[in-house]
């Protein structure tokens, strides 16, 4: 079984486009060999085995076809198949070497040319199986086969056809090689970068976690003093009830002593509701308005405008909290830029696709940096560094991607894609 993830994964990876490569040099040679055929029976007038040729091109292109529809399959394509599909083109490859000439057959030196691919895409234990298998085929060519016609034209006897055979194999074995090795070689390349991102999200994701376990722990030994001040706001207000500055203060206390109450609570929801693996379906419109309200609270100073467009209104989300802090801190971010340029207000703009929802979040700063940081920097005196990283990592959890762009008119907008709610995981 594929094991996404590690060097199995890549394993199977390399054998697949080897598969891949396989099938279309077998097409390029079923047409290659069968026109040589014609021209070496019908121009050429040279007397060759026909029928056991014909034999050996049609089981070639039969199997040509099934490599294309494997290929069309859904199941992971193992070293050990791909190695199978080498040895079929090698006995084949012999097959037609033995009726044509043997190891005197100017395209004999074609059967380097599956050790190559092998050595460019399969363990070191196939490679040095396909070298043995093709020279065991070679070796076995040199005194067993049907030996040709002498290779001479009728006029001139002067032109041997085996150094024009010859010409041809070369030609042909370097364009092969060139054009298929490199492929092979710019899918290793894309490759080896996928795993480099994959490594770079990994470490970022790992002090992610680290910080994250942190955080559980405060947040368990938070609770019994958030608790306590809240008890004692409850009796400041009782006790300096006439006194409308003070209240008003303490109200404000109270009101983010909530507040932090609340967030307490999210994140033990957060936990529960990934141990279950349960999605919390909501419909999109309620969640940005919560997603409205808690940023209020958080920042009454500055002024949000909110465009959601028609198409939203009936429309399911994933809301998962994490999505819910993530699109937060973009707002908060792009308050503190706004707010940076002396203009209090940014805006969030809802646009829901057939598969995806954007949130678009503009803000007001000066635009010439983003001004948000980097993954646990940031270009804020008071900020952690964590609001960029963390929204970088839901978006790429859930499936979705977070872009930048400059605007001309001065600040920048954050483009946060995630994927809709499907009728598939819906919440009972």
């Amino acid at each position: 079984m594929k094991i996404p993830g590690t060097a199995l994964d890549g394993f199977f990876d390399r054998a697949r486009k080897l598969t891949e490569t396989l099938a279309w040099l077998r097409l390029c040679a079923v047409a290659g060999q069968s026109l040589t055929v014609v021209i070496v029976v019908w121009v050429l007038h040279i007397e060759i085995a026909v029928m056991p040729l014909a034999v050996g091109i049609s089981v070639l292109a039969a199997f040509a076809v099934f490599a294309f529809w494997r290929l069309r399959q859904p199941w992971p394509v193992p070293p050990i198949e791909a190695f199978g599909h080498i040895v079929v083109d090698i006995g084949v490859l012999t097959w037609l070497l033995y009726f044509s000439g043997g190891a005197t057959n100017p395209f004999v030196s074609l059967l380097v040319m599956p050790i190559a691919l092998a050595a460019a895409a399969l363990p070191l234990f196939y490679v040095i199986a396909v070298a043995l298998l093709a020279s065991a085929g070679y070796l076995a060519l040199v005194p067993w086969h049907v030996a040709l016609p002498p290779l001479h034209t009728s006029d001139t006897g002067a032109f041997n056809l085996h150094v024009a055979g010859s010409v041809a194999n070369f030609v042909v074995t370097a364009a092969v090689l060139a054009y298929f090795i490199a492929r092979l070689a710019r899918a290793l390349r894309q490759r080896e970068a996928d795993v480099q991102r994959e490594r770079e999200r990994t470490l970022r994701d790992e002090g992610i976690l680290a910080i994250a376990t942190q955080a559980a722990g405060t947040a368990h030994e938070l609770n019994t003093p958030l608790s306590t001040i809240r008890t004692l706001l409850t009796e400041l207000r009782r006790e300096y009830a006439d006194d409308h500055t003070l209240t008003d203060d303490l109200a404000l206390l109270a009101g983010q002593a909530d507040r932090c109450r609340d967030i307490l609570r999210e994140l033990v929801a957060v936990g529960s509701r990934q141990l279950a693996d349960r999605p919390q379906q909501l419909a999109l419109t309620r969640f940005v308005r919560d997603c409205e309200d808690q940023f209020r609270l958080l920042r009454p100073e500055i002024e949000l405008r909110v465009v959601i467009e028609a198409d939203a209104d009936t429309r399911e989300i994933e809301a998962a909290p994490n999505l819910r802090h993530a699109l937060v801190n973009l707002l908060n971010n792009a308050a503190d830029a706004s707010l940076g340029a002396g203009k209090p207000e940014i805006e969030l703009g809802v646009t829901a696709g057939a598969e995806q929802v954007e949130f678009s979040v503009r803000d007001y700063g000066r635009g010439s940096t983003p001004g948000h940081g980097t993954a646990f920097q940031t270009s804020k005196s008071d900020g952690l560094g964590l609001g960029l990283a963390l929204a970088h990592a839901t978006a790429e959890r859930l499936g979705g991607t977070l872009r930048a762009e400059a605007l001309a008119s001065g600040g920048w907008r954050q483009r946060l894609r995630v994927p809709l709610a499907t009728t598939d995981n819906r919440t009972p």
